[in-house]
């Protein structure tokens, strides 16, 4: 063989290693992430700055369940409204790294609870207490067989109506839902918190965020299909709006979201529109990513539970005493 030859194909051994590597350092999924660790529960949890005593749920519940494709095992906490089995309910998705003991998914169960909403808080695959599946995420599009084994869970077992079920979502958890209700007509209502729009868009804004090299990504792609399977490039969220209809969805986003661009936000508001649905959306003024929730709670509670008692219905026992959190 030629010097030229093995030049050639030692440059193309590199190549493809480097892309491998760049695909697992964008996706990969920490066993050792300090949210993994945390103690939170409904019933006790922190989210400073804002005071969460009003938001504690004494009364959950641990529960397990198969995710669509009944390959894997998604754990999660049934939070139900004491003597109402029929009450609407939520399936509230955290996000990257994160787990059904983020403060900010805690929060948003405790706002819903308290308006009369029962909330199933999952652990996505590879987060939390769920089950393994490589160890990396996929933005949201095997993530969506997770939120869709909630949903059955939700249906199959506790009886519910599927027009009496909504999906919130965060970041990665937020991609997970939209992508979920695009494959799921059942599915009522969708709130999805600083979500990317484009995958191929979303992985050149994080590789530029990690400072890699742009000529790797070509490859990266090649990288997950061969590991994660070819119909990765098949699905996202900007896709899945526009198989939405007339459902409701609300889009909320950060202005200083230095992770996910705010322009993600006006991209899915715009194929939502395009497609007819309904629901509405909240563009926060001087948030970072994700931190809507705990830089604006009560105007967070407000349009949070707003949205789903129009379009799941609920028997508000915090409307009937004119309580509002600060």
């Amino acid at each position: 063989m030629s010097p030229v030859a093995t030049v050639g194909i030692v440059a193309i051994i590199a190549y493809v290693l480097g892309c491998a590597g760049l695909y697992h350092r964008l996706t990969r999924i920490p066993k050792d992430s300090r949210m993994f660790r945390s103690t939170n529960t409904p019933a006790a949890f922190h989210a400073p700055p804002v005071e969460t005593e009003p938001y504690l749920v004494p009364r959950y519940e641990t529960v397990s369940f198969a995710d669509r494709t009944a390959r894997i095992t998604i754990a999660g906490w049934w939070i139900p409204v004491e003597g109402d089995p029929s009450a609407p309910a939520v399936v509230a998705v955290h996000g990257y790294t994160a787990c059904r003991r983020d403060e900010r998914i805690l929060l948003a169960a405790g706002m819903l609870h308290r308006h009369g909403f029962a909330v199933l808080a999952i652990d996505l695959r590879n987060h939390g207490d769920s089950g393994r599946t490589g160890g990396r995420h996929t933005g949201g599009i095997r993530e969506a067989d997770d939120v869709l084994g909630a949903w059955d869970w939700l249906v199959k077992v506790r009886g519910l109506s599927p027009d009496r079920i909504g999906l919130f979502g965060i970041s990665l958890g937020a991609a997970s839902v939209l992508i979920a209700a695009g494959d799921e007509p059942g599915v009522a209502a969708v709130w999805a918190d600083s979500s990317y729009g484009d995958l191929d868009e979303a992985s050149r804004a994080e590789a530029d965020r990690a400072h890699l090299p742009a000529i790797l990504m070509p490859g990266g792609h090649a990288a997950a299909r061969i590991l994660d399977g070819p119909g990765l490039r098949s699905k996202s969220p900007l896709l899945a709006m526009g198989r939405l209809g007339r459902r409701a969805v609300y889009i909320t986003h950060g202005t200083l979201d230095s992770r996910l661009d705010v322009h993600f936000a006006d991209e899915l508001i715009a194929a939502g529109l395009a497609a007819g649905s309904t629901g509405g959306s909240w563009i926060v003024e001087g948030s970072e990513h994700a931190d809507a929730i705990v830089d604006h709670p009560a105007e967070y509670e407000h349009r949070l539970t707003d949205f789903f008692e129009r379009y799941l219905g609920s028997d508000d026992p915090a409307a009937s005493t004119g309580s509002t959190a600060s």
